[in-house]
């Protein structure tokens, strides 16, 4: 493309051109005092048409004036500076600016995607908060449970006072002693103070005795220990100091057993007794046990101690006949008795430690 030699000042240009709205060199000529110029060689519009509503090229008409084909220039068109070179070619032809979007028209996708962008801005706060919420209510809950369990070792409160401004119940922390040991109190004579009687020692009339049960017949008690005693036994009594012998009888399907316990003042000389013993207590007939175990019989014998008494057996058949090694009836009853015995003795002793029990948590 070339302009005419008109310049700035609207000199009549060169009248060749290679084409335009009318054909090949056709169209009117320029006024005087006007810009000529060559019509662009293309475009997008065919061989000579500038795009519609286009800047004018440089060398065009001055303003107000029409140009080629086009009537009057608008004045808020923009134009390229005269006498410049064209511009760089784009879609509308070589030298011409490439079209601008009206400035008022919204970009419809650029909206789109703020208001997306903002849609998902809005759902991450919603799903942080929810986030922080819910820890937030995790450590609420992990501290009020440390708390509790840490506060199991905390010591206990003092306990309130009421409105009248006395204490409340309290309880002491010193563990009670232990209880005494019953046998300490058959052991000797200064604390074994209960009253030595047939009726403390042998108190029911029809024991039931391992599931057997006997029936008493007679009853003794006396100082003179070796009275109650045969066969060398009464030495070894009085020589270690029996104070007092008591003696019962039972019976049961024709046995009867004579059980006796004899006082001493400590334990040493009942121990002594029990190691010391020969010969056996004496039989003590009566009501439905007839003399037994006399004239050489043989009969079963026991023999045994706890605390400051020793305490015997002697068991046989009230139709006058010996015990022989076979028989369990005879061993059976010496057996209950002796146990009898040593129950009612240990009943004295407990009773003593209850007694003294009860004293010191009254003095």
């Amino acid at each position: 493309m070339s302009f005419g030699q008109g310049g700035p000042d609207g000199a009549r240009g060169d009248s060749g051109r290679t084409g335009g709205p009318w054909g090949t060199g056709g169209g009117p000529a320029s006024a005087p005092g006007q810009g000529g110029h060559d019509a662009a060689s293309g475009g997008p519009y065919g061989p000579g048409l500038p795009g519609a509503g286009l800047p004018q090229p440089p060398g065009g008409s001055a303003p107000g004036q029409g140009g080629h084909g086009y009537g009057p220039a608008a004045p808020d068109q923009p134009r390229a500076a005269q006498g410049h070179p064209p511009l760089p070619g784009g879609p509308y032809g070589p030298g011409l600016p490439q079209p601008q979007a009206p400035a008022h028209t919204p970009d419809w996708a650029a909206l789109a995607e703020t208001t997306a962008a903002r849609g998902r801005r809005r759902k991450w706060l919603y799903a942080g908060g929810g986030v922080l919420a819910a820890g937030a209510v995790a450590a609420a809950v992990a501290t009020a449970v440390t708390h509790t369990q840490s506060g199991g070792n905390k010591a206990l409160p003092a306990p309130a006072r009421s409105a009248g401004g006395s204490p409340g119940p309290s309880f002491s922390q010193v563990a009670p002693p232990p209880p005494p040991d019953p046998r300490e109190f058959i052991a000797n004579a200064g604390k074994d103070t209960a009253p030595l009687t047939t009726e403390s020692f042998f108190p029911h009339p029809r024991p039931v005795l391992a599931g057997r049960p006997y029936q008493r017949t007679a009853t003794d008690s006396g100082e003179d220990c070796a009275a109650g005693a045969q066969a060398g036994l009464g030495p070894v009594l009085t020589g270690n100091g029996c104070r007092r012998l008591l003696r019962a009888t039972y019976v049961r399907d024709g046995v009867a057993v004579t059980v006796g316990v004899a006082v001493f003042d400590d334990q040493a000389a009942a121990d002594r007794v029990k190691e010391q013993a020969t010969g056996n207590i004496a039989p003590l007939p009566g009501g439905d046990a007839p003399a037994f175990c006399q004239g050489g019989l043989t009969c079963r014998l026991t023999t045994n101690s706890i605390g400051r008494y020793a305490y015997f057996t002697v068991a046989g058949f009230t139709n006058g006949t010996s015990v022989t090694a076979a028989d369990t009836r005879a061993l059976a009853a010496a057996r209950d008795l002796s146990d009898y015995a040593f129950q009612r003795v240990m009943a004295r002793a407990n009773a003593a430690a209850a007694a003294s029990v009860s004293r010191s948590e009254h003095a």
